[in-house]
């Protein structure tokens, strides 16, 4: 299962949704359904874009966990 931490990031960077989604250049719906981790899929150049804001890696916001 794979777990997306972006709510955490953007907590420790101090960063709404509103700013993220201004500064990203994607939409406050498409993020929140990102970070809620609804989302099927994410392009790269999302995550690129995600990571350059946020000052962080992809390991950062996605998790994988085993379900056993």
């Amino acid at each position: 299962m794979i777990i997306v931490n972006l709510d955490v990031m953007m907590a420790r960077r101090k960063m709404s949704l509103n700013e993220l989604s201004e500064r990203v250049g994607i939409t406050i719906a498409n993020l929140s359904i990102l970070k809620t981790g609804k989302a099927k899929a994410v392009r790269f150049s999302t995550l690129d874009a995600i990571c350059r804001v946020l000052d962080c890696t992809p390991g950062d916001i996605l998790e994988y966990k085993n379900n056993d």
